[in-house]
């Protein structure tokens, strides 16, 4: 049994050199704080959730330098660093002048690309902090759990993860991210937040969006947006590479973690077998790989492909690397059209059905069907790519 006071050993590792600053992404309670107070126990510590301190440094960024004048360490730890855009400049000047290290920490990178800040010239490296993965829970992995409430730290870990998630969606989305949109039109964009998870994993349609928040198709545009800078959710883009095929060319649109989708849409439970818990469960397979990617620094591009005639394989690893069919029952079918057509054109070098199929098997002599727990120990033990 886990629970929120269980320490669970992150796959991210923040090993900088001397001359090296990082930015560490990641939406509120993915843990950023905690893998920092791990990893950079001895750094000074600059919280501005602390109001007072926020106050402080906004007035007069120079405080900083007083503030690290009379602590012993170099390394220095600012959490939440979007919320003064303006103190880039003096984190710039301390780490040319007086040779700081810097971990900035940070939910949402929207004001500081508002601001046009300063963000170091690259100086910094960027990591990205994701939900908890299957590799990082091992054994302690629950997936009708998983799906359900996501896979934050304190919602999964939670004795009570309905709430907490409920918590989030309302304390954190409906306010913290119209407050910075500076959006006065908030039932508008409650409506846009409940008709985008409606839609998670589809093609995005800002029209269908538009009319259903009651707001122009501009403003949806900057709605989606806005998700995407502060790290909500993501695009998966398609594959656009054909020599035969017309195909669709828009991108589906993902929140960042299955439990936001599951609060926003008030899910008490995914019954397999239905649409919801299909859709929730080829985004779980979608975030492993999203981190994976990430964490193992291999960069490889992640698209989907679909035909204008409607075929489609839910996920293209590299280049026609690997092409993987997601299913979520227990006894996949021998469907497969989309991955054969994809083939015709592009000879991927291995292709997959996934699904909670007990015990692998293959279809044909390249497509194999691998339950879901194969795939991921196959991905995080770098046997796929």
């Amino acid at each position: 049994m886990i629970n929120n006071d269980t320490i669970i050993s992150r796959i991210q590792t923040i090993l900088l050199p001397e001359n090296r600053s990082a930015f560490l992404w990641g939406p509120r309670k993915t843990g950023k704080t905690t893998l920092l107070k791990q990893q950079f126990s001895n750094a000074c510590w600059i919280d501005l959730l602390d109001h007072d301190l926020f106050l402080s440094l906004n007035q007069n960024p120079k405080k900083l330098r007083q503030i690290l004048e009379a602590q012993p360490s170099h390394d220095v730890v600012i959490d939440e660093v979007q919320k003064i855009p303006h103190l880039m400049d003096e984190i710039h000047w301390l780490i040319e002048n007086n040779k700081y290290r810097f971990v900035l920490s940070g939910s949402s990178a929207r004001k500081l690309k508002r601001s046009t800040v300063n963000l170091l010239g690259g100086r910094a490296w960027r990591f990205e902090l994701y939900p908890l993965v299957t590799h990082e829970l091992k054994k302690d992995f629950n997936l009708n759990k998983a799906l359900l409430y996501g896979l934050l730290p304190s919602h999964y870990l939670s004795a009570d993860s309905e709430m907490d998630v409920k918590a989030y969606v309302y304390d954190y989305l409906k306010e913290e991210i119209q407050a910075e949109a500076l959006t006065r039109n908030i039932p508008a964009f409650s409506r846009f937040l409940n008709s985008a998870a409606l839609t998670n994993g589809m093609l995005l349609n800002y029209s269908n969006a538009a009319r259903e928040a009651g707001v122009s198709v501009k403003t949806i545009r900057e709605y989606y947006q806005i998700l995407e800078d502060t790290l909500i959710g993501r695009q998966l883009p398609p594959w656009k590479k054909s020599k035969k095929r017309r195909l669709i060319e828009t991108a589906k649109f993902f929140f960042f973690d299955m439990g936001i989708v599951s609060a926003l849409l008030n899910y008490k439970s995914l019954s397999p077998g239905t649409d919801p818990y299909g859709r929730s469960f080829e985004q779980f397979i979608l975030q492993e790989c999203w981190a994976y990617r990430h964490y193992s620094r291999k960069d490889f591009p992640v698209y989907f492909w679909k035909t204008a005639s409607g075929s489609e394989v839910d996920l293209i690893l590299g280049e026609a690397e690997i092409a993987i069919e997601i299913k979520s029952t227990e006894s996949a079918g021998d469907n497969i059209k989309g991955i054969r057509l994809f083939n015709e054109e592009y000879t991927c070098k291995k292709n997959f059905i996934v699904s909670r199929d007990p015990i692998a098997r293959k279809i044909t002599s390249n497509i194999t069907v691998l339950p879901w727990a194969d795939f991921c120990a196959m991905l995080w033990d770098g046997q796929l790519l």
